[in-house]
This record gives structure tokens, C-alpha cells and sequence, in this order.
């Protein structure tokens, strides 16, 4: 959701095209999508966000995107993460990332996500909504 550049710079077009899935890197943004990542929140040395520009405390602004999440979660009584992948999944790229999951736990606790129904109003609030977030820090 915060990197889309493959909408713009043909990779998505080219996928469709040739008949491939297109599979996204970390679709939960290495975690910050699901909301339980806050300005508070510190990283150990070996995990790679603890110098990863996108989980910089001066790039926090990124919060917005997961407000963004949680409201519409509120609504759909679902959590940040679900509504998040239910978004990735009404793209149809015909797969999900699941090369990134730490355990199944998680991957359980997601899986909600394809039972989330957002309607064409949802889809387009998400994208209005993202459109005006400038997401700060490149890359992971």
C-alpha cells in the first residue's frame, strides 16, 4: 500500500499482459501496516528497520497511512492489517506474499482478510486517501 510504483512504472501492465502473478514485497509494510507499530516503538539492532529510512522516528508522519487502515477497519470491525491485505487482494494480482510470514500464527490471524468485503466506496476512499499521504523514507 505505501510503495506503488508498479502501478505507474509499467511492472503491474507488464504482468497483466504476459499472464504473471505479481507477487508484493511485504505487503504489511515489514509490520508498520498493521498498527502496532507506534512512535514508541524501538527495533534491536539486528532487525533491519532499525535503519530502515521508512521506520526513522522522523518518518513517522507514515502514521497516517495506518489511520487511514484503522478507520476503515472500525467500520468493517476488522483490524488494520485484514483491511490492508483485502485491499492488496481487490487489486487482483493473483497471488499474496507469504514468503515474509514469521509464524502461522500470524498468517491465521490475517486470513481474515479474505473474508473482508470492501465495496467499490471502500476501494476508492483507500486510494483517494492514499493518494494525499506522502510516505516518508525510501525503500525498506
Amino acid at each position: 500500500m505505501w510503495t506503488r510504483d508498479v502501478e505507474h512504472n509499467g511492472v503491474l501492465a507488464t504482468c497483466e499482459e504476459l499472464g504473471i502473478g505479481f507477487v508484493p514485497f511485504s505487503p504489511l509494510g515489514a509490520g508498520f501496516l498493521t498498527g502496532t507499530i507506534d512512535t514508541s516503538t524501538t527495533f534491536s539492532g539486528t532487525d533491519f528497520r532499525s535503519i530502515s529510512p521508512r521506520f526513522a522516528a522522523d518518518a513517522r508522519a507514515n502514521m497516517a497511512m495506518v489511520e487511514l487502515l484503522k478507520r476503515i477497519a472500525e467500520r468493517k470491525r476488522a483490524t488494520p492489517a485484514q483491511i490492508a491485505l483485502a485491499w492488496l487482494l481487490a487489486q487482483k494480482l493473483d497471488r499474496t506474499d507469504s514468503r515474509h510470514a514469521k509464524a502461522r500464527a500470524t498468517g491465521r490471524k490475517h486470513i481474515g482478510a479474505v473474508s473482508v468485503d470492501l465495496s467499490d466506496t471502500d476501494l476508492r476512499e483507500i486510494r483517494d486517501a492514499a493518494s494525499k499521504i506522502t510516505v516518508q523514507g525510501l525503500g525498506f
